[in-house]
């Protein structure tokens, strides 16, 4: 590890030159990486640098003891520096292997985020905007910003199906663990006899993909256009602006109709079938790898029930951790960072174990 720690700062050192050349700085394509690359490494170095001071700290206090001499208070003092040492070691070595861990390279990413209601007809899709808003106040409290690429609203304001992106430095890091399948149980406003009913919603979150990242062929395209409609059937305009684009690859179908521009519709939704591609790209290396450790946080598989909302009882509980939380209301309204930190922390736990 400290071999691998002494190359990370020279890394670093080297970085920090390269900024200091004019060409450099003058390439602002080339500055943006290098500044990118400089703040990752950043804290692994400064943690690196206090475990250096650390182990020489306890080096000089084991010196003075192993030579002798010393009075015995002076000795006293020595002795507790030397224990004081040892344990901030101990818990910067824990730290360092952390800072350590492979990084997903897609953590800094915007994400595009996917509800659809499930089991449970129009409460579902009440359900699914409830997500919506949650994530969307919880991306607000991160200083993020939110942009709807596609929706299909029902009558009574709920959704069929949304997807919206999440535009922010870690939004994917933040919002990874939130795919698969979310359940609520609750008394529908229409329920007169008070009966609890359970619904579920469809949560699939990818990470925003770059047109270098996903090579698409025009001619693998088929675009369809028709005309916008919104809940109801009521016409939002009366051109045919929406647009369907399938890629005939791999049968992947993208709608959009949310904007008045058909090109505006076709730049969102080209969007969602890049990021759709790549993931599709990334789950299929992921199955290739040959026996595979899947984390007991989850897999991502949007089949998996991860969570349930359970209104009567005011509580929240994430089935891959065990935690429950009663505090369902602030949830909703986007307190979400409880949550997601425990799940960061199982998942690097897991990881940790795996590395052992």
């Amino acid at each position: 590890m400290l071999e691998k720690l002494k190359s990370v700062e020279e890394k670093f050192e080297s970085i920090n030159a390269k900024l200091c050349d004019s060409d450099v700085v003058s390439d602002m394509e080339q500055y943006r990486k290098l500044m990118q690359e400089l703040k990752h490494l950043t804290p692994i170095v400064e943690k690196y640098r206090e475990y250096k001071k650390a182990q020489s700290d306890f080096d000089e206090a084991k010196e003075l003891i192993d030579n002798g001499g010393l009075d015995k208070d002076f000795k006293e003092m020595v002795v507790e520096e030397m224990e004081t040492a040892r344990s901030d070691l101990e818990r910067i070595n824990g730290e360092l292997k952390i800072l350590l861990l492979p990084r997903d390279p897609n953590d800094d990413r915007n994400v595009i985020v996917e509800i659809r209601g499930g089991a449970g007809g129009e409460e579902a899709a009440l359900f699914a905007n409830s997500l919506f808003r949650m994530y969307s106040m919880y991306a607000e409290t991160k200083g993020w910003k939110s942009e709807i690429l596609s929706e299909n609203p029902t009558e009574l304001g709920g959704y069929k199906e949304i997807s919206f992106m999440i535009i922010g430095e870690g939004a994917y890091s933040r919002f990874k663990f939130e795919s698969g399948v979310h359940r609520v149980q609750r008394v529908p406003e229409t329920e007169s006899q008070g009966r609890i009913h359970t619904s579920t919603v469809t949560v699939a979150v990818l990470p925003e993909a770059q047109e270098v990242d996903v090579e698409i062929n025009p001619a693998d395209l088929q675009i369809d256009t028709y005309r916008s409609s919104g809940a109801g059937g009521q016409h939002i305009n009366k051109t045919e602006s929406a647009i369907r684009i399938t890629h005939i690859p791999t049968g992947t179908v993208v709608e959009c109709q949310d904007e008045r521009s058909q090109y505006k519709n076709k730049d969102k939704a080209m969007k969602i079938l890049r990021s759709r591609i790549l993931e599709a790209e990334r789950e299929k290396q992921a199955n290739e790898i040959a026996g595979e450790r899947k984390s007991q946080v989850g897999t991502g598989d949007r089949s998996e029930r991860i969570r349930t909302y359970n209104y009567p009882q005011g509580r929240v509980s994430d089935h891959r951790i065990g935690l429950t939380l009663y505090k369902i209301e602030a949830i909703l309204n986007g307190d979400l960072d409880e949550i997601i930190d425990a799940l960061i922390t199982a998942d690097t736990a897991e990881k940790l174990k795996a590395d052992l």
